[in-house]
């Protein structure tokens, strides 16, 4: 076998991201030394970002079935049964280094990659949405990074034809020297044509499909295991170029071609790109596979196998495909002027063997690089000690405010609950005519083309609540989600995650995975709500001049739901004047961690609050209940910043104000205690067990004109844009 000579010193090894204890492991899998080729393949799989060594054991605790789950957590998306033959598939990826350092491309790739995890298992994609934590709006460098990210994200999406339908948006210090970028793309399929990764079949070609491979990305896997330093901006190449325009001819060639017999097995070239597409495919197979790397289609002279192997140029597959089927499916592929090449095939060694010049230049078993790759538990702190660690300040005595409207103003305005029109201005949410609700709501809202039925779509984290409290933090990331879905009517059936955390090495940060995924497998049980895929980004920290050092713990979840008469969802806006406003859920009490008490007195301090979930499952099953009735008129759920923001939200979606019956104190305005709604309905209408609040009318609430609230929301980034 070709040395492919470097010699693998112990710097060689560090740069590559391998323990001393790790590269042991790799010498005794092989009986030798590895070449530079082998060292770099395990170099990829062996990343957090590939092997999940340090949260594996904790994700096998999440439960991932339920009777309408068709395929969980360990394919390219998660897939479930939305009836009539039809399948959702989805999934939750972060770009989010990649895009510190480079935020267009950065996004724009983040955008694609999920939307190949998608249709790579045969789904047309029907949605994007996203999930973005930046760092304080007055950073030098936050503004670049913001304008970079939103352009990368609507770039994509708008030129491939998916429509960007919905997300959040948030700001915090923390974020400050490592933004998040999470990307989350659903798509629809037949139950009878979904394709997986498993490469079967002794002697079956191995094809190559899409863009050409170049350098770009060389090295992206191990840049997002691995935390930033000063030298950040140096990482710039690993960063991957992205190609809309050839991601939708490849999106319909893959549909083509898999409306015929001739796919065995599929996977796209994402993170490690050649590597983890086919280590997966033959690791999933039980299987072996050998590719000639000089076939493989290359951009740049003079190209190497390690450059090959490890590169994550952007739009390409790979595929197993049925003998004698590849005539066929290379016309396919040359019609959508796209490269196509057989570049191996499947054997039954259970290794990964490359050939390049004539000679073989790897010799891998794939046991090592895959099931068998390293698995930590890692120590973390318990639940007490990391209370200690967290030194989460105890509430103060909170005063009544002397001025309820003037704050309500001032909350409606920041950073975080300020009006994101500006940015989702930048998405085309339209494309495809079947989005019926898109930002600004509780849940986005797409038809299922040519049906009666619809899918909700809602993404949801308060990495504030999961810093102060992992536990009810990884909760209420599940319950808002649920919520959100519950309060447009639809039935939320299950979600996809990413779980965005710093370095794992570290115990107080492990305890805020253990805690969060607790928190997310208990309120999932309790819900009916099972996990089907997600990602997990790790050593989200920084130690560049100017950044802070961890991010906030921000397991951001993806929750989707099946809507069976799209005439009947509901929305957020005041419909008609006298109509009667109700409280579904407990009057406000809780101002620990909320809005109000960061944006008005200037602290974070207190626990989250406590998600009741046997609460939060009646309380979302009711309004359902109350939308296909036809009884609700309006809905909308309770979140940051309390009752009041959810009545202004309302208000300023319409126009119409509200007159409220009651006197709200600061807790009742602003707690962000859990499992609430604001519905409205006929005036004729009693609810039992409900609050009522007052009614739809004139053009003011608490005193304050509605059309003053709408100026003071859409304020934050027209003036910060044009600054």
């Amino acid at each position: 076998m070709s040395a492919q000579t470097s010699q693998i010193t112990p710097d060689v090894v560090a740069a590559h991201g391998l323990s001393p204890e790790e590269y042991d492991t790799v010498l005794k899998a092989l009986g030798r030394e590895p070449n530079l080729v082998e060292l770099g393949i395990f170099s990829v799989m062996w990343s957090e970002h590939c092997s999940y060594k340090s949260s594996r054991l904790h994700l096998k605790k999440l439960p991932t079935q339920a009777p309408w789950v068709i395929c969980g957590p360990g394919e390219n998306a998660g897939v479930i049964d939305i009836g009539d033959g039809q399948a959702a598939i989805f999934k939750m990826e972060s770009h989010n280094h990649p895009s510190y350092i480079e935020p267009y491309q950065g996004a724009a790739t983040g955008v694609g990659g999920i939307l190949r995890d998608v249709f790579t298992m045969g789904a047309r994609p029907v949605a994007n949405m996203n999930a973005l934590r930046f760092g304080r709006p007055d950073h030098p460098k936050m503004k670049h990074l913001v304008q970079g990210v939103v352009a990368g994200i609507g770039g994509y999406g708008n030129c491939v034809g998916v429509p960007t339908v919905g997300g959040e948006t948030n700001f915090h210090k923390a974020y400050d020297g490592n933004i998040l970028v999470n990307a989350m793309t659903v798509g629809v399929a037949e139950t009878d044509k979904i394709f997986y990764c498993a490469a079967t079949g002794l002697g079956n070609p191995i094809v190559y499909v899409g863009s050409k491979t170049g350098r770009d990305g060389i090295h992206g896997a191990t840049m997002a295991s691995a935390d930033f330093d000063e030298k950040s901006e140096e990482k710039r190449p690993t960063v991957q170029v992205g190609d809309p325009f050839t991601e939708k001819l490849l999106i319909e060639a893959c549909l083509e071609l898999m409306a015929t017999d001739a796919i065995v097995a599929i996977q796209d070239m994402g993170a490690a790109g050649l590597t983890s597409s086919s280590v997966e495919m033959a690791s999933k197979g039980g299987a072996g596979i050998r590719l000639n790397m000089n076939n493989v289609p290359c951009r740049e002279e003079g190209m190497t196998p390690y450059e090959m192997m490890l590169s994550e140029s952007q739009e390409r597959m790979l595929m197993v495909l049925q003998p004698g089927k590849e005539a066929m499916a290379e016309a396919i592929f040359r019609k959508w002027e796209l490269d196509f090449a057989i570049i191996g095939e499947v054997t039954d060694t259970g290794h990964m063997v490359l050939e390049f010049n004539g000679e073989v230049v790897c010799d891998i078993p794939l046991g090592p690089l895959a099931d068998d790759a390293p698995q930590y538990d890692r120590p973390y702190l318990a639940a007490a000690d990391y209370k200690v660690w967290a030194n989460v300040p105890a509430l103060p005595a909170v005063p009544e405010s002397s001025d309820i409207a003037g704050d309500l103003l001032t909350l409606i305005a920041c950073p975080d609950l300020a009006s994101r029109k500006w940015i989702w201005e930048q998405y085309d949410s339209q494309v495809g005519g079947d989005t019926l609700q898109k930002s600004g709501g509780d849940a986005a809202v797409v038809r299922i083309h040519g049906t009666d039925k619809a899918l909700a779509i809602s993404t949801d984290c308060s990495p504030r609540y999961c810093y102060a409290d992992p536990y009810e933090g990884g909760k209420q990331a599940v319950a808002e989600t649920w919520r959100n879905i519950c309060a447009v009517g639809a039935t939320p059936l299950a979600i996809t995650n990413c779980l965005n955390f710093a370095n794992p090495q570290r115990p107080e940060i492990m305890a805020q995975i253990v805690g969060c995924l607790n928190g997310m497998g208990d309120a999932c049980r309790a819900l009916d709500y099972p996990i089907v895929s997600g990602n997990v980004s790790l050593y989200n920290e920084s130690k560049a001049t100017g950044g802070g050092s961890a991010i906030l713990p921000t397991p951001a979840i993806g929750g989707v739901g099946l809507m069976l008469d799209h005439r009947k969802n509901a929305t957020i806006r005041f419909k008609a004047e006298g109509e009667v406003i109700w409280l579904i859920g407990a009057e406000g009490s809780h101002l620990g961690q909320s809005v109000y008490l960061r944006e008005i007195h200037g602290i974070e301090a207190g626990d989250a609050p406590t998600v009741n979930l046997d609460v939060e499952l009646r309380n979302g099953e009711s309004v359902r209940q109350l939308i296909s009735d036809g009884v609700a008129t309006a809905v909308h759920d309770i979140s940051d910043g309390g009752l009041a923001v959810a009545l202004a939200e309302m208000a300023m979606a319409s126009g119409l104000g509200a007159k409220l019956d009651v006197t709200l104190n600061t807790a009742q305005a602003f707690g962000e205690d859990q499992s609430r709604y604001v519905v409205t309905t006929a005036a004729d209408v009693t609810l039992e067990g409900a609050t009522r609040l007052g009614t739809v009318g004139g053009a003011e609430l608490l005193g304050v004109p509605v059309a003053q609230l709408k100026a003071a929301n859409e304020a934050f980034f027209k003036e910060w844009m044009e600054a």
